[in-house]
């Protein structure tokens, strides 16, 4: 079981150095932690198990600390005195343990790279990977503060995106509400009612009877099945076979696999320019692009990309084989390499990829919310003519 002490070292020269080691198994894991990073235990205490503060650490909150913590290196102050600043100035406490854990690991002697290695689902692929390049490189700062624009970059595509489907998500719920009413409420009123004039149910009218009861006899059965649902579905998209089909999947969706063609065709070429222009290696920064899209079908691109670099073909000629990048794409890194300016053409490819996704957002949002509104009413309609088949039926007998 993990453990935190609270230690004593000394190093080389005699110095004695004293702070906390988390996430260590026993004293002797914690001596040999110590050693490799040129330090020697003194004395060692385990710390009672605190509760770590719960708690969700935004994205915003993240793309803020990386702006923050650049310009104060930059400004000529130590790693050290940088979080622990941003640590007192964090609102958020759980994002506050999370700067404090990686604080006691700079001041044990780790570097910034593993220090936040930890916390990786936290920062990205692409933050750890722009501080090891930073600071291999000697440019940390720069590396700090191009890791800042991307995170707000990707944070802000994606709030755009998110924002554009409000619209179709409060049609859906109201949607919704209206059929649960409907189901709930108005179905059986005209159930008991046809029961009482002996009136023989139609089909649709006797399945709206079924989803009625199933609905007031059984409602506190959806949280646990939509509960189950949810984890096997999380379980399934786990396995890797069931990953990748999904991933091509979404690529290849009517109206929304076009929108999220263009998000992850930017996502890749912006982190792959901004990687390579800190000094990170071109194959290395390929496959860090391919983690950070998090889908399967970008990471076997990546993959492809690298073997053909690998191989020494030029990078453009490679990217056109590939349906994710649209020509202009490869055109603009056809000029950067040619030119020696590649980081700086693959931004301005990034940058017309999220116009292009601006533009087909709102083109799908019109296309989007007249279809929706006719599927609400056509749905709402046929509940009620379900409802009023039977009705009438019995006027026709009558006459």
């Amino acid at each position: 079981m993990m453990a935190t002490y609270q230690y004593t070292a000394r190093d080389a020269v005699g110095n004695e150095v004293s702070s906390l080691y988390t996430d260590v198994a026993s004293v002797s894991s914690l001596r040999r932690e110590l050693v490799k990073l040129g330090y020697v235990l003194v004395r060692a205490r385990r710390q009672p198990a605190a509760t770590q503060p719960r708690g969700r650490v935004r994205p915003r909150e993240v793309a803020s600390f990386a702006y923050k913590f650049g310009g104060m290196y930059s400004a000529g102050l130590s790693i050290a005195s940088c979080l622990q600043t941003l640590e007192q100035q964090a609102n958020n406490a759980a994002f506050r343990a999370v700067l404090a854990d990686v604080r006691r690991r700079v001041e044990a002697g780790a570097s910034l790279k593993t220090a936040f290695e930890p916390h990786r689902n936290l920062f990205s692929d692409f933050f750890l990977g722009m501080i090891e390049a930073g600071e291999s490189s000697g440019r940390l700062a720069l590396s700090l503060d191009a890791g800042a624009r991307y995170l707000e970059k990707r944070l802000e595509l994606q709030q755009k995106t998110r924002a554009a489907f409000v619209y179709p998500l409060v049609v859906g719920v109201v949607c919704s509400l209206v059929v649960a009413c409907l189901l709930i409420f108005v179905v059986p009123v005209f159930s008991q009612l046809y029961k009482k004039m002996h009136v023989p149910l139609p089909g649709p009218t006797q399945l709206l009877v079924v989803f009625s009861g199933l609905l007031r006899h059984w409602w506190w059965l959806l949280l646990p099945l939509g509960a189950a649902l949810a984890v096997g579905g999380r379980r399934l998209l786990a396995h890797p076979h069931v990953r990748i089909h999904w991933d091509r999947l979404k690529l290849r969706m009517p109206l929304l696999g076009p929108l999220h063609h263009l998000v992850l065709a930017s996502q890749f070429v912006r982190t792959f320019g901004m990687l390579i222009s800190v000094g990170v290696p071109i194959v290395e920064a390929l496959g860090t692009a391919g983690r950070v899209a998090r889908n399967e079908e970008v990471a076997r691109i990546a993959a492809d990309l690298q073997d053909a670099v690998r191989a020494g073909r030029p990078i453009a000629g490679s990217l056109q084989a590939h349906r994710l990048f649209p020509p202009v794409v490869v055109q603009l890194v056809a000029s950067g390499e040619e030119a020696g300016i590649l980081p700086q053409m693959l931004a301005k490819a990034a940058d017309l990829l999220d116009k292009d996704a601006d533009r087909l957002t709102a083109s799908l949002l019109v296309k989007l919310e007249p279809a929706l509104t006719v599927l609400m009413g056509l749905v709402i309609g046929l509940i009620l003519m379900g409802v009023y088949l039977p009705m009438f039926d019995y006027m026709a007998h009558l006459r």
